[in-house]
Parts: structure tokens; C-alpha cells; sequence
């Protein structure tokens, strides 16, 4: 019987996937599986993931046919899955040895539907420690109890599917796909859903999982369209809670992170040309489907450039008749 599945997707990262096959191992079991998604790899990857299949017990490998992102490759991962409960990882981070057996333990012992952990983010040689914006630790909560206050960091401002592990019963229930073909930000819609509608978890304390920033290929240094997918993300953010019973409370929160996000890639200079000009339309076109009160009282709050930058933004993108009459 398969206890836990963990569920890495790799593309193109032959220079990593070497460690993060080897911390795989280490904390192998034999009622773990671990399954290794190729997403249609075109520089050696999928050779290494050839012999890691051959070696490290429980491995599985899983091929794409065509490269369809993250979002895409976890799914295929859930798909797949056997295990109780679930984990995963990316291909060019990697854990401790003991990890995953921490985080099932804490699990089972507190008897929630999910745990959440620290992390430790690697860019280069710098090593940062990353803590879950929740403050009591070891205790079940209820997860839409952390969605508030919207002026401070909170739970779904911690985004990573890789920060914990979750029940079954959370699969079953429709709460951990993501959303098929967002190249970015795909994580975003995943976090507020289950805090949205997940029944408990807990925040657990380690410092055992390790996140690659700064990578070359990433697309968090990529400046092409498939950055803009951050706008269906919210999106769907947006219309997700738009739709709950706590609407009213909730959506200042979610109007001002999409707000935030959108600010900080206004506000870069990595994005290509063409690029840059769809960000500015699709931009003011998404401020005007946010609503406009609150949308008024999140930008008032925020201050600064930020606002500044969405201001104008709106400025340029103003409503037009039939929006102001809808």
C-alpha cells in the first residue's frame, strides 16, 4: 500500500535534477512513491530520470508528449497518485533526508487536512529562511480564519504547493489540481481554494525543504507572455471569492494582492517590449473588472508608487459607458 505519493515535475533542468533525484532517495520508504513528470524535456533531463526510475525505489515516470507547464505536469502527478496523502516538489529544488517522514508524522499526529512548513530559499550562495505567515504553530486552525487581515502577509500570500502535504480527502474533494495551462502564478487560484474550503490545518515548524531562486530558465526570470498569466490567475482569484458566502470580507484581500503583483510587474524592466505593451492593456483592462469600491479603498490604503503606478494605469484604461452602466 502506498502511504505517500510525492509528486516532482521537471523541465529542463539537467543541472539540477541530479540533487533533487538524490534528496529523493534519502528519503525514500517503502511506501512511498515518487512520481518523477517529465513535461517534454529537450536538454538530457529525461535521461537522468531514466536511470533515477531504475534507482530509487518507488520512482515512477511519467512522460509528456508535449511540454504543458507546471500547472499541467502536478495534475498529471494527481493524477497518478496512489498514495493517502500527497507532497510535492519541484525539479530543481530538493529536501533533507527526513522530510517528508516529518511532515507525515506532524500530519497524522494533529489529524488535519493539511500541513504547512517553512522553507529555505537559495539564491546562489545566500540562503534565506522563508517562515509560513502564521504566527501559532503545532495548533489546527481553521485555514479561512488566515486568509485575513488584507493589509498584512497572510496564509495565501504563502503559495507554495511544495510547503506541506495534504490528505487524500482533499483530492477527492476537487482542492488540489491546479489550473491546466497557467505557465505562472499557478499556485496563486490553488492557495485560496483551499483555504477557502479545506476544513483545517496546521502550521509546523522545519526548515528541511530547499528552494532554488535565480535560475536562468525559471520563469520568475523570464520576461516573456507567459508572465502575463498572473492576470487569468488572479482572475480567477477574483471571481472565485467573488462567489463565497464571506465575499465582502474576503475580496479587499484578494483586490489587494492582484494589486500588488500587478504593481511589482509594472514596475520591472525584464519584460520584452511587446510584452511590456500587453501588460499595460491587459492590465487596465483587469482593473476595471475588479470592483471599482473596492478597488477605490485598496488603493487609497496602499499608497506610495505602487498606487501611484495603478492609478495611472486606470487613468489611461478609464471605463467606458457600458461598464459604468453594468
Amino acid at each position: 500500500m502506498v502511504k505517500l505519493s510525492v509528486i516532482v515535475p521537471f523541465y529542463n533542468v539537467r543541472a539540477y535534477a541530479s540533487e533533487t533525484l538524490r534528496s529523493l532517495r534519502l528519503n525514500a520508504r517503502e511506501d512511498y512513491e515518487f512520481l518523477l513528470v517529465d513535461d517534454c524535456s529537450t536538454d538530457g533531463t529525461d535521461g537522468i530520470l531514466e536511470r533515477a526510475a531504475e534507482e530509487i525505489p518507488g520512482a515512477r515516470l511519467i512522460r509528456h508528449e508535449r511540454n504543458g507547464g507546471l500547472a499541467t505536469a502536478r495534475n498529471t502527478g494527481l493524477d497518478a497518485a496512489r498514495g493517502d496523502f500527497l507532497a510535492f516538489l519541484d525539479g530543481d529544488d530538493w529536501v533533507a533526508p527526513g522530510h517528508f517522514a516529518g511532515l507525515l508524522a506532524a500530519l497524522e499526529e494533529l489529524d488535519c487536512a493539511f500541513v504547512r512548513t517553512d522553507h529555505v530559499q537559495c539564491t546562489a550562495r545566500a540562503r534565506t529562511v522563508c517562515r509560513v505567515p502564521v504566527g501559532r504553530r503545532g495548533e489546527v486552525l481553521d485555514p479561512r480564519d488566515t486568509i485575513l487581515p488584507a493589509d498584512r502577509s497572510t496564509a495565501v500570500d504563502y503559495p507554495y504547493a511544495w510547503a506541506g502535504m495534504y490528505r487524500r480527502e482533499l483530492l477527492e474533494k476537487g482542492l488540489l489540481h491546479f489550473t491546466d495551462g497557467l505557465r505562472t502564478a499557478e499556485d496563486r487560484p490553488w492557495i485560496w481554494r483551499l483555504h477557502r474550503e479545506a476544513d483545517s490545518f496546521a502550521v509546523v515548524s522545519g526548515l528541511s525543504i530547499f528552494y532554488r531562486r535565480g535560475i536562468a530558465s525559471s520563469l520568475t526570470q523570464i520576461g516573456d507572455v507567459r508572465q502575463l498569466d498572473f492576470l487569468r490567475a488572479f482572475d480567477q482569484v477574483l471571481a472565485e471569492t467573488a462567489a463565497d458566502r464571506d465575499s465582502a470580507r474576503l475580496l479587499p484581500k484578494a483586490v489587494r494582492t492582484y494589486c500588488a503583483v500587478m504593481a511589482h510587474h509594472l514596475g520591472s524592466d525584464r519584460f520584452e517590449p511587446a510584452v511590456a505593451r500587453a501588460l499595460r492593456a491587459q492590465g487596465g483592462a483587469a482593473l476595471r473588472r475588479m470592483p471599482q469600491d473596492v478597488l477605490d479603498e485598496v488603493l487609497g490604503a496602499m499608497g506610495g508608487e505602487r498606487a501611484g503606478r495603478l492609478r495611472r494605469l486606470r487613468r489611461r484604461h478609464p471605463l467606458t459607458g457600458a461598464e459604468v452602466a453594468a
